[in-house]
């Protein structure tokens, strides 16, 4: 059968070759995607109200689209427009009837949001993963990879029935919708996906997981850490590659990797690939390839408009909240090193909706970008303006040059003797010193942020270590709800949400 694999191949590289030589990567791409939404959507109620075909007719349709559709946030487009698509209404902010609505916390707040996701968006999702899958010839694998299987760990594809159809996590809607011809080669199969028990599914796939060749695993990375050591735990093996010999490639979103890859190599018995992707409740933004080895490169042509708003005290309070009157720019405006706050417009009818992440575009000419943080996900009490791509930096330079593992943590600021302190609880597999800890990260941020620098002079006085079990930073996903699929931990807490940890860990802490 090797030679089928050795078709497959060279199938992927034509494609690739075709595709390339086909299109021209630049932003016109993006004017044709609006085009193409636009006119998809101008006789919904959406389109009709702010005139779609008008604005189709409009010389520069982008500017006419900026100046006639108001910015939205999810509780303003849900209360105005998808609570009557969620409800079973037709044509709404998209034609026709949506069917599946993915549940989303992201990690700003405990409430469920729902995100319409058609089936022209599952088809946009299946589209850029396939051409991601396009780009692994370019790591020259054996023709064998070929013919190996595809470990996919999300959510459950027993989704919960509404009036409208079926809800539940995006992992597990993409899942339930996998095609058919892809069923030979995918894992852990309908009956294990379907498992609503995380923990239970999780025992399940490690006492399958023998049975199985992968070659590729797609996931969440801390979902896959407690699933290699419940194998190494179930099978009495030392690395996973005892049982998976083939497994060449890690394709990972969600979360920055960064804070992972140190703890990751200890489940692995040789090096592997990994892929970050941009893949959202939302949409599938961006991917990376064995050319971009520092970032994502932005799909411009797969079914979604990008807008990108200046992440900077004009545009946002001081809480994450956007102003008015801002200016968002077009992708030939936007410059690289700077944070940008997306606006996304989609083929699941969304419209100027603010997304929440930030990015930062690390190369123009490949349109390559990195995730920076999220729009109320970064900590300025004092003007320190610290993000999460400055957080997971430093957890990740600690953990290579120290060879401490820190799997999870999240960072608060606090009141601290009339002025400002941030607190980090870490979740370390061994005891650490606090002191140690505490200064390597300090030192770190200090480098990589001049704002942070200044500011720890002045109003923010000290940073405080707690470590914490990292069973707990599961324990409380698992109590919230939000254990698997692609629920993760949020990098920063504030408000009721650091409050309800913080009471977390007391009252675990003294019942242990």
């Amino acid at each position: 059968m090797a030679f089928i694999g050795t078709i497959l191949q060279e199938v992927l590289k034509i494609k690739k070759r075709l595709r390339t030589s086909r299109i021209v990567y630049d932003a016109r791409l993006q004017d044709k995607t609006l085009k193409k939404l636009l006119s998809k959507a101008k006789a919904t109620q959406f389109g009709t109200q702010y005139n779609f075909k008008k604005i189709l007719g409009e010389s520069d349709a982008k500017r006419a689209f900026q100046t006639q559709v108001p910015i939205f946030d999810y509780d303003t487009f849900f209360a105005q427009w998808w609570h009557k698509t969620h409800k079973g209404e037709e044509d709404v902010t998209w034609p026709g009837k949506t069917k599946f609505f993915a549940l989303t916390s992201g990690t700003t707040a405990s409430a469920s949001k729902r995100i319409p996701v058609t089936k022209e968006m599952i088809k946009a999702i299946r589209k850029v993963s396939i051409r991601q899958t396009l780009t692994i010839p370019d790591f020259k694998m054996g023709s064998e990879f070929y013919q190996k299987q595809i470990l996919m760990l999300g959510g459950t594809t027993d989704l919960t029935p509404i009036p409208s159809g079926f809800e539940g996590d995006l992992s597990g809607i993409l899942q339930y919708n996998v095609p058919v011809w892809i069923n030979p080669f995918y894992k852990p199969g309908k009956q294990l996906a379907a498992l609503k028990d995380w923990n239970i599914k999780l025992k399940e796939i490690a006492k399958e997981a023998v049975n199985w060749d992968i070659g590729i695993a797609c996931g969440i990375p801390a979902w896959y850490q407690l699933l290699f050591e419940e194998i190494k735990r179930q099978h009495n093996i030392q690395h996973i590659h005892e049982i998976w010999p083939n497994f060449n490639v890690f394709i990972h979103g969600g979360v920055s990797f960064a804070p992972y890859k140190n703890s990751f190599k200890k489940y692995l018995g040789k090096e592997v690939k990994y892929l970050d992707t941009y893949l959202a409740s939302e949409g599938f933004f961006a991917f990376q390839t064995a050319d971009n080895q520092l970032g994502m490169q932005l799909v411009l042509d797969g079914s979604v408009f990008f807008e990108f708003i200046p992440f900077n005290s004009d545009n946002f309070t001081e809480e994450g909240a956007l102003k008015e009157g801002v200016k968002p720019l077009f992708l030939d405006e936007v410059k690289e090193g700077v944070d940008y706050a997306i606006l996304i417009s989609t083929c699941a009818g969304a419209w100027r909706y603010l997304i929440g992440d930030t990015i930062k575009f690390i190369s123009l000419k490949d349109f390559e970008i990195v995730i920076s943080g999220r729009t109320k996900h970064f900590l300025s009490l004092c003007g320190e303006h610290l993000s999460v791509d400055n957080m997971n930096t430093a957890v990740r330079r600690v953990a290579e040059e120290h060879d401490i593992n820190i799997n999870e943590y999240t960072v608060c600021g606090i009141p601290y003797e009339g002025f400002f302190a941030h607190k980090w609880f870490v979740g370390v597999e061994s005891p650490v010193d606090n002191d140690f800890l505490k200064s390597k990260l300090d030192n770190i941020l200090c480098q990589l942020n001049d704002d942070y620098a200044t500011e720890r002079k002045h109003a923010l006085k000290e940073v405080l270590i707690e470590q914490v079990p990292l069973s707990l930073f599961y324990k409380f996903l698992e109590k919230k709800g939000k254990l698997g699929g692609q629920n993760k931990f949020p990098r920063v807490m504030k408000g009721d949400v650091l409050k309800e940890w913080e009471e977390f860990i007391q009252t675990t802490n003294i019942s242990a």
